[in-house]
């Protein structure tokens, strides 16, 4: 079996000059690849107590909900603005070219609930910081913040300092 990094594709150039994209697609497309990522993820929070994890639309379900059925916890859905059909609580947060706002039911997470939050991709940290924000403000605890992959260049992490995060696959450019 291959190393996860190898089942990345970078594309060079997309999608602008000079930035390489690096599509979890074919991670998800090849069965081995996908294993890897799922152990991986499940390595880094293993030895962790928590009550559930969490994870952005969309990727962050595709990654998150598979480590919490082999987990046996649940699984939270952080969506997009409008898309959750019971009471909510939201935060703004700035994208590159504007800005966005993410949603959790308000009774999704209890005072006191340990969360881990799983995701595909760190690059700037603005979503998963949204993220974090909104679950400190339900009470909930950011145990761990584990991502399949880091793009380093863009310092991300830098946002989300006071939070355990493991990445997976580590990029030194944007």
């Amino acid at each position: 079996m291959k190393e996860l990094k190898e089942y990345v594709r970078s594309i060079p150039d997309f999608p602008e000059p000079g930035i390489i994209f690096r599509d979890v697609t074919t991670i998800l497309q090849d069965a081995d690849g996908l294993a890897l990522s799922i152990d991986g993820l499940r390595a880094e929070i293993k030895d962790l107590e928590y009550d559930l994890i969490l994870g952005p639309e969309s990727r962050g379900f595709i990654f998150g909900v598979p480590v919490a059925y082999a987990e046996h916890k649940p699984f939270i859905p952080v969506r997009k603005k409008g898309k959750l059909p019971c009471e909510t609580v939201s935060m703004d947060y700035d994208l590159e070219y504007g800005k966005a706002t993410i949603e959790i039911h308000k009774d999704a997470i209890k005072p006191g609930d340990r969360v881990v939050i799983v995701d595909d991709l760190i690059a700037t940290g603005g979503t998963i910081e949204a993220i974090t924000k909104l679950v400190e403000s339900l009470g909930g605890e950011i145990v761990k913040i584990a991502f399949v992959m880091e793009l380093e260049g863009l310092k991300g992490r830098e946002k989300l300092a006071k939070y355990d995060i493991a990445s997976l696959i580590k990029y030194e450019g944007k």
